[in-house]
């Protein structure tokens, strides 16, 4: 995305560069231009970073600290190490954005095998489908009709390696078919795929509050580290890479009555976007030189054409700064924050809420949570709902509910 530069990171440029600038006589206020109050990261495969269970659906979108369940494929797999069935599996079904189209919706099926005491294998298959759209010549003459689609499917290995710690490693494939090899101004295009790999941990600890039995954890998960993805031959897209951090606490009350307080931290390791202007020929350039022809360059931030790893690095500190916002604060406002409650009597019955907060200047998506869930002996049954906090609420996201089955058995 090409962004227009803030006038308040052109005079920490003109404070940290005053040599080059003040020779040229150059006003990067004027240069500048427009403010920009908006700077999103964006990625290929959006899709997985969607929480596909009503459980954390309901807690804010936390998940990666909770207690092991079904649905620890996509959180953190190494949960599974603790987890107390032989084996288990879910399926969760969301309609999304329900208030722009009908037809979006997210399934995702996940299951786990504990082979003895310390390894647990887990398995996640994640359908996303767009519902279909119709191509159209520049007359608006229809061309042909297709109902484009993403999925992934990942495989982890999962090992408990003392009685309060685990590490976990998985696997992916996706796919993203959009266009179904439809030509864009006569540039071919295909549907885009990659590898990645999660790499993640799980700790958790027993202790006394207040004389009360208490536990408390800490998980991380580092996912879809893997390749661009392409849907033309000449760009190529990160896809979300990502880190989670959390933490939470259980506080049994009695022997009936329990409940737990989560917070999740997250952050997109993928380049941020840099700020771009347009240099018209005969401008004067950053370095002082002419342009001898209209020329567009980076005037802060940093170069997001960078290698998987490098962006990884690169983007705890490439953040331009906007809207009167130095790089460091933009920087702290990429990071999102999950947090919930939830309530359990007897083990068998649940009420949940959230609460997830992305910043105004990153997507600013803001919302709370709530839902409730049953637990038999084999069977279990969660339900979520989404309530977003537009002041105008008319948000695409208004509506979001999840459903989700698992079961959970002691032996095959």
């Amino acid at each position: 995305m090409k962004n227009l530069f803030t006038i308040a990171i052109a005079l920490t440029i003109i404070l940290t560069c005053n040599t080059t600038f003040a020779q040229n006589d150059i006003d990067w206020g004027e240069i500048i231009g427009q403010e920009t109050d908006m700077n999103p990261i964006t990625t290929a495969v959006p899709f997985m970073m969607i929480a596909p269970d009503s459980r954390s659906g309901a807690l804010g979108d936390a998940g990666v600290a909770t207690s092991p369940d079904a649905f620890s494929q996509h959180w953190n797999s190494s949960k599974y190490a603790f987890i107390e069935n032989k084996i288990g599996f879910s399926i969760s079904y969301t309609p999304w954005l329900k208030k722009l189209v009908d037809d979006i919706t997210l399934a995702y099926l996940s299951g786990y095998y504990k082979l003895d005491d310390k390894q647990t294998v887990g398995l996640g298959l994640r359908y996303f489908s767009m519902g279909d759209i119709n191509f159209t010549d520049d007359n608006g003459d229809p061309l042909q009709s297709f109902s484009p689609h993403e999925f992934a499917i990942d495989g982890s290995y999962n090992r408990k390696l003392s009685e309060n710690f685990s590490l976990g490693i998985a696997a992916r494939f996706m796919l993203s078919n959009l266009t179904d090899g439809y030509s864009a101004s006569d540039e071919p295009t295909q549907a885009g795929k990659s590898v990645a790999i999660d790499v993640n941990g799980y700790y958790r600890n027993d202790f006394d509050l207040l004389d009360y039995d208490a536990k408390w954890a800490f998980g991380f998960n580092i996912s879809n580290i893997g390749y661009k993805m392409s849907y033309t031959e000449t760009e190529k897209n990160f896809i979300p890479t990502n880190l989670r951090i959390g933490g939470s606490l259980t506080l049994d009350i009695d022997k009936y009555n329990s409940i737990t307080a989560t917070l999740d931290l997250n952050k997109l390791l993928v380049p941020t976007p840099p700020i771009y202007h347009k240099f018209l020929e005969g401008e004067t350039l950053p370095d002082g030189s002419i342009a001898t022809e209209d020329t567009e360059l980076i005037v802060a931030g940093k170069d997001p054409d960078v290698g998987v790893a490098t962006g990884m690095i690169q983007s705890f500190y490439d953040a331009p700064g906007i809207d009167n916002l130095s790089p460091f604060q933009e920087e702290m406002r990429e990071i999102t924050y999950s947090a919930g409650l939830e309530y359990w009597y007897a083990q068998q019955f649940a009420v949940r809420a959230g609460y997830f907060h992305e910043s105004q200047y990153k997507g600013n998506r803001k919302y709370f949570t709530a839902g409730v869930g049953l637990r038999m002996n084999v069977f279990g049954l969660d339900f979520s709902y989404l309530i977003p906090t537009s002041a105008t609420g008319t948000s695409p996201l208004s509506g979001t509910w999840r459903f989700s089955l698992l079961f959970n058995m002691a032996s095959l």
